[in-house]
């Protein structure tokens, strides 16, 4: 622990009890030990000393209020599956798990809000709101694992951010307790403010590092009209791209739009025991998902996607013929980090740099350059009309696994300077967490890193909430 944090006593530990109550507190090590680290992987981990589970924000107050009182570091924490070590406790301390505030408290049909704790499970809310002809559309991948509140965290992003956007955009208010203990409420039941500062953009994306949201309201969308699936194989992923750009210009509104390169296209069938057609050939499959508000708008996407994949190099295109088709079909692209996984346990997720559309290409040629550079072997997906990219990597028997992680955070390093020479950044929806705080404070302007210190100072002056992410 840092020199400038103090260690939790026993007098502490007894208040962190009246707090939250004798069962909602551990200090054992096979109790804390599942809190120790996040989808990155155990190599990262760091144990806290204590963790706690409020079920209130009067409980998160006090705490914050004890923690800041006493210097004691505190990492807020979801449902672990970040892959930036957000959530890892690297300073020790207390760790405060907002497992229990899992309470949808409200769906408000007539605003289009619903009402959610930190602790609801994305594809829970999906669901829920589904059943009122309504839809959460700011999630992400990860919907059946991740919680709400690690969302707003990390700005997350998914398959539809091409047509809804990342999470921010469907926030429309929170309640956050700051590190003090002090409780605001930002925002609310309305999609437009000009009313000063727009503090909570400020929260939203900035990994836990400024406050603890206790309660969110959030945007509803109408629920989609019909759908289609499309699975389309192509000989290269330039091809794939071209295809995809040539999609959007030709005024297809695409609700998802998802790239798999070959490697990650046969770990992940193979996860769930299927195949794709063409897998053994096609370099690059394109999951492309389109919504029509009346048959005849339907018709006509579906025969543009066709024709225009058709004559950008598309090997076939293939249309899910029912809801289960399809669903398998996206079961195979949202599983493909956890099959690679499964073939290497070992497999560094960090990966997740964004550049312009227009730049896929060169961003994935440079993926390819650096596979070779370094011998080796890296699987590729992404949201590939938004620009966002995720190279996992295997690691090589030859390297052991202490030196694992330097030796891939180096090259993550390089090709995030990559994606910034072409006019992107290190991360679209990861976040920065501490796996790539030495790349985001190399790349990023001193005076950009000044102003963002300055506002951790105004929301954090003793500096006790999620400390050592983003920057030091």
């Amino acid at each position: 622990m840092s020199e400038k944090y103090n260690k939790i006593t026993p007098e502490i530990l007894e208040e962190l009890k009246s707090i939250v109550g004798p069962d909602n507190m551990a200090t054992d090590e096979s109790a804390i030990e599942a809190y120790s680290c996040d989808e990155s992987g155990k190599v990262y981990a760091r144990m806290p000393d204590v963790v706690v589970k409020p079920e209130s924000t009067q409980q998160v107050s006090n705490v914050m209020k004890l923690a800041n009182r006493e210097m004691i570091p505190v990492t807020a924490r979801g449902a672990g599956s970040g892959i930036a070590g957000g959530a890892i406790p690297i300073k020790g301390g207390i760790l405060l798990s907002l497992e229990r505030m899992n309470r949808v408290l409200e769906i408000d049909r007539i605003n289009r809000v619903a009402v959610v704790e930190p602790g609801v499970v994305t594809n829970d809310l999906c669901q829920m709101v589904l059943k009122e002809g309504l839809m959460y559309a700011g999630y992400p991948m990860s919907t059946e694992t991740s919680f709400i509140g690690g969302n707003i965290a990390t700005n997350a992003g998914g398959a539809k951010v091409i047509r809804y956007g990342s999470t921010r955009r469907h926030v429309l208010g929170i309640e956050v307790v700051l590190p003090t203990g002090d409780v605001l409420e930002l925002g609310g039941r309305i999609r437009k403010q000009t009313w000063g500062y727009d503090l909570l953009q400020i929260i939203i994306g900035s990994e836990g590092t400024l406050g603890v949201v206790t309660k969110a309201i959030l945007n509803l969308e109408p629920a989609p009209g019909d759908t289609v699936t499309f699975l389309a194989p192509f000989p290269s992923i330039e091809e794939a791209v071209e295809a995809v750009a040539a999609i959007l210009r030709a005024g297809v509104v695409l609700m998802a739009c998802e790239f798999m390169d070959q490697l990650s296209t046969k770990c992940a069938t193979k996860y769930h025991n299927t195949t794709f057609p063409m897998q053994d050939e096609a370099k690059a499959f394109l999951i492309i998902q389109v919504e029509g508000q009346t048959p005849e708008q339907l018709d006509m996407y579906i025969e543009k996607v066709g024709e225009t994949c058709m004559e950008h190099g598309a090997m076939e295109v293939f249309t899910a013929e029912s809801s289960t088709e399809s669903r398998n079909i996206w079961k195979v692209r949202e599983s493909f980090a956890e099959a690679v996984r499964a073939v290497d346990p070992n497999a560094s997720l960090s990966g997740d740099m964004v550049v312009p559309m227009s730049k896929i290409s060169e961003m994935v040629k440079a993926v390819g350059e650096t596979a070779r550079k370094y011998d080796i072997t890296i699987a590729l997906g992404g949201h590939i009309a938004d620009g966002n990219i995720h190279p996992l990597f295997f690691k090589p028997d030859r390297i052991p696994l202490e030196e694992w992680p330097d030796f891939v955070e180096n090259i993550v390093d390089e090709l995030i300077g990559v994606a910034i020479s072409l006019g992107g950044v290190g991360s679209g929806e990861h976040g920065v967490g501490f796996l790539k705080k030495h790349t985001f404070m190399k790349y990023e302007a001193k005076s950009k890193l000044e102003v963002m210190r300055g506002i951790k100072k105004a929301f954090d002056p003793n500096g006790i909430l999620n400390p050592g992410k983003l920057f030091d």
